[in-house]
């Protein structure tokens, strides 16, 4: 206890240099925390966009290109999947249910998505939770949208808004469908999945505003005005309609033995060059090719924290010279070179512990500050709980690191006082 007091005075003493290196090692521990983090937690909610479905189905390309364009809206599915197919694929023995799923236009560079009813019942993401409102409800005619939450809180709107939908992808549109605005009737809760940054439309709306059966649609649009929003399974039809083709489709099955056998199947249509893939195989797959990025992001946090270490031992070194004549006065009355050696260690100690502490404190109030930025902005949920056991590892690393850096200085300590004593008694 003496020697740890006396290590707290003498870091006072030097509070400036020492301040200065504690905030340093703080920094590196905040960094490496909060890269762990979100390192971590960015794999889980990339893991949880989508969950409970069996497989998703769409044209034949690659089994990651698929899951981008069609989860993710990342990237554009080069050819569609027919009606008919999707028609004879969701009739098959042992298939619960089937999303389909229209991309290809947009709204202010979000993606809008032409779905019919059963993905609002049916779409899982995080440990299948499913989707939910904030305020309204799905949509029930045939120029309704229902907006993701991203959507409802970057651009500001609220339910009885109308929005244009334009054809094509991204910031980019070819031709804006003015002429067919949608009323927005719900507004989704948070999911920190592409969800939120979606505008969901009736998959028949997709077909009425690009000019396909317009008679059918208009006569379904004033049926739809002398209707309330309690509709009959006949309506569920009307807003599906028949389109010629979808960009990709969603199935549950009732029984896990189905899926094999069905994407086995599909990957075999003779009708049309289809590819079925599970989405949580496919989720690992793509995760393994992130994980240099992964690597790369810890090995640059363990250098930074490696670098406020060697910042210690520079400073520990830099200031035994000037602290030779404290040194030579506490051996004068009695402490032995041991005694001087653990003071020197204990002072690395308690920089190395202090600077853990205020780097844990910096790191959840980074958390706490970044949580709704990254939830908004690229859909990682934080996950702000007390440190994992693996975070707890890395913080006795980082202890231990910081113990053996200041072995340097305190033998050189040791070496110093032996010295200086020796020639005091000369």
């Amino acid at each position: 206890m003496l020697l740890i007091k006396l290590a707290t005075k003498s870091l006072l003493n030097r509070k400036a240099s020492a301040l200065l290196t504690l905030f340093t090692i703080a920094i590196s521990v905040m960094l490496l925390m909060s890269i762990e983090r979100v390192r971590v937690d960015a794999k889980s909610s990339f893991s949880n966009t989508i969950s409970g479905t069996d497989l998703i189905v769409g044209a034949r390309t690659g089994d990651i290109q698929l899951l981008l364009s069609s989860v993710f809206r990342i990237g554009h599915a080069n050819n569609g999947v027919s009606w008919k197919s999707y028609q004879y694929i969701s009739g098959q023995r042992g298939v619960k249910w089937a999303i389909p799923m229209s991309l290809g236009d947009s709204h202010k560079g979000l993606a809008v998505l032409g779905t019919n009813k059963d993905y609002f019942e049916h779409y899982r993401f995080a440990k299948k939770q499913s989707l939910s409102f904030s305020q309204g409800h799905e949509f029930n005619h045939l120029f309704e949208v229902v907006l993701g939450a991203e959507v409802a809180s970057s651009l500001g709107y609220q339910l009885g808004d109308e929005v244009v939908i334009a054809h094509g992808m991204g910031n980019t549109s070819f031709h804006n469908h003015d002429d067919n605005p949608f009323k927005v009737v719900g507004i989704l809760k948070p999911t920190g999945t592409p969800v939120d940054k979606t505008l969901h439309i009736p998959l028949a709306a997709i077909e009425a505003i690009h000019g396909g059966h317009a008679h059918q649609h208009e006569a379904a649009q004033a049926d739809a005005n002398d209707h309330d929003h309690d509709h009959d399974q006949h309506d569920d039809v009307d807003l599906v309609g028949t389109p010629k083709q979808i960009t990709a489709f969603l199935l549950g099955f009732d029984s896990p033995l189905y899926t094999l056998q069905v994407r086995r199947n599909i990957n075999q249509y003779k009708d049309e060059a289809l590819l079925a893939i599970m989405p949580g195989v496919t989720l690992r797959e793509l995760w393994e090719m992130l994980s240099i990025v992964e690597k790369i992001l810890l090995l640059f946090s363990i250098v930074v924290v490696l670098i406020s270490l060697l910042g210690m031992l520079t400073s520990l070194l830099s200031s035994l010279n000037q602290r030779r004549r404290e040194l030579a006065i506490l051996r004068s009355v009695g402490a032995r070179p041991w005694h001087i050696f653990t003071l020197i260690s204990v002072e690395s100690l308690l920089i190395t512990g202090l600077g853990c502490i205020v780097g844990i404190a910096l790191f959840y109030a980074l958390m706490l500050l970044g949580a709704d930025y990254l939830q908004s902005h690229a859909g990682i949920s934080l996950n702000i709980a007390l440190l994992s056991s693996y975070e707890l590892m890395l913080l006795a690393a980082i202890m231990v690191a910081g113990f053996i850096v200041g072995l340097i200085p305190a033998t050189r300590a040791y070496f110093y006082s032996l010295a200086d004593g020796m020639s005091i008694k000369i």
